[in-house]
Formats: structure tokens, C-alpha cells, sequence
């Protein structure tokens, strides 16, 4: 069945530090000379003089320490954010944001930290202010001109990509003496390596970089490795059930999954049935700046309303990684912290001059199997799972667990100071947020005997179907009009005192009244009791029973239930209740007691 747009999607909500800004604030804070203070930046205190950010500023009789985080995206801040847990509880750091100007995607950058309620001052503002310590996630830009110790810290998994527009050909910025020398000379006081490996290539490529350069480990990588034991929680939090959830990633530019294959993410929700596998993309935030949530949502949008789940960027993207099941990956470095959980990795890259040969995503690319068509993508899974990729990943990230710990005694030392005698422990994941549920399906069955097995996919769909099925009344209006199956899922009682509801049987009744063309629909109850009606037939009562193991219970979508209970009462119109039927729903089989509807299930208030 196939569609060329879905009746109506809606945008993700993105993540409370990625919000939307007005242009003009961000011109405001860029422009040179404007000596606009954030809020607070130049206030004074009654009585006393706050002292420009690394003069000096007193509180209760000691001198704090100024450090600046200096911004030039927001997956540039998103490192940033996962460093700052070093300073927990020390009252003597104050901390400051700016925005580095130079960057095509420092707008979304700005937002993130308008909405974060971070102290932000002008860049001109920076550029006057002596700095106890500089901190910032890329390389480029006017950073040597601010005043204080400068130290670039670990953006990504490593050195995989170089980008043949900018800098020194085929060297990544972060190895490129074009960004990491000023005069011929250093300005970093100190360079923060994820792994041996990246010291010996910044020795090679920058050497007089080198002795500046220290091994901490990867903070954003011990966040992931933090979360691995909420991994039921996040699936649960998505819905995932027994599904398999799998994962895609691209990274930014020309040569990105997205940019390459944009069809991938809706070829494979039309190919990988809903009941059996869960599918989510994982963007750069670059991309979020580059093509806006707006458009992105747009883009997307008929396979968003398939199921989709789009990965807020910050955050949110890793939370999917721990709940993943699978991974397919551009040349992105996302793919190597997927690698590092142990997670399957099937990659999607066509080639191109931005991947750097010999580095750990090279050399997992070059290992792993490739998907060349969404078809193929079911027979790789099983060849990806018996592959071990920490391999590639213990190529690019060292000390495990450790990162906040090594880094914390590196930022002090440049501070002067020795630390709190406080834990430093990397921030919980938060749970992932709700992913839209679709709203109509197109529904292949197969009936044999007592048996019936169902495998539903989004309209759109190139699949051989047998019949739509649509929730009433949150589809679109042609799939409400063309729908064989239609249902209602029971809603919570309102807390109005004044109400008026359907009746599961009246409601039933009235829906094939006035959809022609439905001829089962079905009022869902709760997870395991539906009421059913069949057209010139009395409604029946269904009861889904649990999968149920030692140690787990497992339930199917009641919708899918109905789908196949109104495939087998197809295949049967001469039969005689009560009836026990067994249903293939995906990964589950169910056990489904048709028979004839009692006063309880008739009168259910939805």
C-alpha cells in the first residue's frame, strides 16, 4: 500500500537546551564592540565590587576562580556540559559561557545556552577579561586572543574525519597545526587526549603540541558506560518492548548517511515489520543547525509518523545508544561509543575524502558488514551480533570510568588549587521521552487453523498488505475512510464532574455506521481485553493472555490482536464460540479467547 504523505505530523520536542533563538540576540552577542553583559556579568553587589571574571571576585573573604567555557557549536557545548561535573560543589569556580564567533552553527549554540540559564558574556566582554582558565571542545577559532590558561578538550570519539574545506588537507583540527599554533608556537596550555593513540598522532603532526598533551580518557563515553544498567529503563521509557531497537547515526556535510541516503530511515520502516523492530536516527547537532528542527521534522515527517524516533541532541542520542539493539553508522565517531557498549554495528558509508585512513572508524568500517541495500539490512544483523567491536573502540578511548576523575586533577593543577575532597561522578542519562505512537497500519496476515500471524507497516509500504488498520479518531482522515480495521484505545477517566462517553458497545456500533468501508472495529480495553465488533455480527469479548517466562511477562500491541483477529475471523465466518486462537506478533506468540461479549465489556465507559 503506498502513500505519498501522511494526513498530519507533528514536530519532536527537542531538548530543553536546544531551543529556538531570535536572531537578533545572537547578532547582539557576536558583534564586535557591542559590550553587551549577560545578566549578572556587571552587576554590582551592594557595598562590595564584582571584579572582572579572573581579576578577582570576592565572596566570603577568597578570591574565585574564573573559568570560561568557550562556545562554538552546540555539539561543541554538549562536551563541554559532560566536563563540568569536575567543579561540582566548589564554591570558589565561577563559571562563564561565550560564544566564539566565526562559526556557522553558533545560532543553535547560543540558544542551548540561553535556555541553559548559564552566565554568558560577550565575546568583546571575553576578549577584556583575564581568565583563570579557558575551556573549550574545538580548536578553531579567535581562542588564542583570550587571555588566561586555554585548554581543548576531547570533541568526539578521536580523529576519524577530516574536512578537505578547512585547514590543512586531510589532518582533522584537532591534529592540524593550521588551528593549534599561534606564530609557531603553542597557545594551549593543555591538550585533552582520549587515548594514547591521539597523543602519538598530535607528536606526529603538531610536535610542538605534544608535551602540552595528556591522556584523561572520554567524559562523554563514562556517561554511556554509567548508564548501562538504566538500559531497561530507557527502553521502557521508548516503548521497545520485545522489539529489536535499532539505531541509525550520521554525522554532518556532504558525505553524512543523511545528506547520501535520506530515503534509508523511511525505506526501512517500510520494510521492517512494527511489531518486530523499533527504529531511531541519531543526527549530529550540526545537522539540527544546518537544516533547523522545523525542517527537519518536515523532512521526516512521514517516517516520524511512522514510528520513527529522532534523538533530541543532547543527551537523548546517548540514552538510545544503551537502549540500543543494533547499530548502522556513516563514518561518524557516534558508531565507536555504540562500539565501546558492545552494540552490533552494520555500516552505511559509501566512501568519500572526509574519512582519515587507519583510524579506529576506518579500520571498523572496513571490518564490520556493510548495508548497500534496506533490504539487506534483517540477514546482516545476525553476521554484525557475532562480530565484537569493543575492539575498535578500545582503539580510541583509554581509561574507562575514569575521564572526570584525571581531568579533574589536570583542570586544578592549571588552576592552582587542589580539589574539593568531593566524588566526581559523571551525570545520569535522563529517560528518553515518549515516541509518537503511529497511527495506522497496513496489516499482512496468514491464518492457518488456530493459528494466525500478522506483521504490520506503515502505509506507505511496498509490502504485499492485506488490510489497514487506524486508531479513530487521531489518523488522518483518508486512512479513517479506507481503514478495514478500526479502533479506540480507552481513555482515563476526566476529572470534569460534568462527562459524557461512549459505551464500548455504542461507540462500536456508531463507527461502522459511519465509516462504510470499516468492517471490524474494536474498542481496546486495556493491554489484555478488547471489545470487537464485526459488521452484521454480534460484538465478542477478546481476552489477550501474557507471554509469560520465569522471569519476565511480555504483552503484545492489543491493536495488532485486533488485526488478527479480524484476519482469522475472515478465514472462519462459520464459527462457533468461545474460541481459543494463538497469535505470531512478532518476537511473541499469544494466546487470544474469543467469545460472545459480556455486559462488563458492552458498558466500559471510553
Amino acid at each position: 500500500m503506498r502513500q505519498e504523505a501522511l494526513d498530519d505530523f507533528t514536530s519532536p520536542d527537542q531538548s530543553s537546551l536546544y531551543m529556538p533563538s531570535s536572531p537578533d540576540t545572537v547578532d547582539n552577542l557576536r558583534a564586535a564592540g557591542s559590550g553587551q553583559r549577560a545578566a549578572g556579568s556587571g552587576q554590582r553587589a551592594a557595598g562590595s565590587r564584582q571584579q572582572a571574571a579572573g581579576s578577582g571576585q570576592q565572596a566570603a573573604g577568597s578570591r574565585q576562580q574564573a573559568v570560561l567555557l568557550a562556545v562554538r557549536s552546540a555539539g561543541a557545548l554538549h562536551r563541554l556540559l559532560d566536563v563540568l561535573p569536575v567543579f561540582e560543589g566548589d564554591e570558589r569556580i565561577l563559571v562563564r559561557f561565550t560564544l566564539v564567533p566565526g562559526s556557522a552553527f553558533d545560532a543553535d549554540a547560543f540558544a542551548a545556552l540561553e535556555h541553559s540559564r548559564a552566565r554568558v558574556i560577550s565575546w568583546d566582554e571575553a576578549l577584556e577579561r583575564e581568565h583563570d582558565l579557558i575551556l573549550t571542545a574545538s580548536p578553531k577559532g579567535a581562542l588564542r586572543t583570550l587571555s588566561g590558561p586555554r585548554v581543548v578538550l576531547p570533541h568526539g570519539a578521536g580523529f576519524n574525519k577530516a574536512l578537505s574545506d578547512e585547514g590543512s588537507p586531510h589532518l582533522p583540527s584537532g591534529l592540524d597545526p593550521h588551528y593549534l599554533l599561534a606564530d609557531g608556537e603553542p597557545w594551549a596550555a593543555l591538550h585533552a587526549l582520549a587515548h594514547g593513540d591521539q597523543l602519538a598522532r598530535l607528536a606526529e603532526h603538531c610536535p610542538a603540541t605534544a608535551a602540552r598533551g595528556a591522556v584523561v580518557g572520554d567524559p562523554s563515553l563514562d556517561r554511556l558506560l554509567g548508564a548501562v544498567a538504566h538500559r531497561e529503563s530507557y527502553r521502557s521509557a521508548l516503548g521497545t518492548g520485545e522489539r529489536r531497537l535499532v539505531v541509525l547515526t550520521s554525522t554532518w556535510g556532504p558525505e553524512s548517511l543523511l545528506a547520501r541516503r535520506p530515503e534509508l530511515p523511511g525505506e526501512l520502516l517500510g520494510l521492517l515489520p512494527h511489531d518486530a523492530y523499533q527504529l531511531a536516527l541519531v543526527l549530529h547537532p550540526n545537522e539540527y543547525s544546518r537544516t533547523s528542527t522545523f525542517d527537519l521534522s518536515r523532512h521526516l515527517g512521514p517516517a516520524l509518523a511512522a514510528g520513527l524516533i529522532l534523538a533530541r541532541p543532547y543527551e537523548e542520542w546517548a540514552a538510545l545508544l544503551v537502549a540500543a539493539d543494533a547499530v548502522v553508522t556513516d563514518h561518524g565517531s557516534t558508531a565507536l561509543y555504540a562500539a565501546a557498549l558492545g552494540r552490533p554495528v552494520v555500516g552505511a558509508y559509501d566512501g568519500g575524502s572526509e574519512l582519515i585512513p587507519g583510524s579506529p572508524m576506518a579500520r571498523m568500517l572496513a571490518a564490520i558488514p556493510r548495508l548497500c541495500k534496506a533490504g539487506d539490512l534483517v540477514h546482516l544483523l545476525p553476521a554484525a551480533e557475532a562480530q565484537d567491536t569493543r575492539d575498535f573502540a578500545d582503539a580510541a578511548f583509554a581509561l574507562p570510568g575514569q575521564a572526570l576523575h584525571h581531568l579533574r586533577s589536570e583542570l586544578y593543577r592549571l588552576l592552582g588549587l587542589q580539589p574539593r575532597h568531593v566524588p566526581v561522578v559523571p551525570p545520569a542519562l535522563p529517560r528518553p521521552a515518549a515516541p509518537r505512537r503511529p497511527r495506522a497500519h497496513a496489516v499482512r496476515s496468514e491464518v492457518s487453523g488456530l493459528r494466525v500471524g500478522v506483521e504490520r507497516f506503515p502505509p506507505f509500504t511496498s509490502e504485499v498488505v492485506h488490510h489497514l488498520a487506524a486508531e479513530h479518531p487521531e489518523a488522518g482522515h483518508r486512512h479513517l475512510q479506507s481503514a478495514s480495521v478500526l479502533w479506540h484505545r480507552a481513555q482515563p477517566a476526566s476529572p470534569s464532574p460534568h462527562t459524557s462517553t461512549w459505551t464500548a458497545a455504542g461507540w462500536t456500533a456508531r463507527v461502522l455506521d459511519e465509516f462504510p468501508g470499516c468492517r471490524t472495529a474494536a474498542a481496546v480495553l486495556s493491554p489484555e481485553r478488547c471489545l470487537v465488533r464485526r459488521r452484521s455480527s454480534e460484538p465478542l469479548s477478546v481476552r489477550i493472555a501474557p507471554c509469560r517466562t520465569a522471569e519476565r511477562i511480555s504483552r503484545a500491541d492489543p491493536a495488532a490482536v485486533v488485526s488478527a483477529v479480524h484476519a482469522w475471523l475472515g478465514a472462519h465466518p462459520q464459527w462457533t464460540p468461545p474460541v481459543t486462537i494463538t497469535c505470531e506478533i512478532g518476537p511473541l506468540t499469544v494466546r487470544v479467547e474469543l467469545s460472545p461479549a459480556g455486559r462488563t465489556d458492552l458498558d466500559y465507559e471510553l
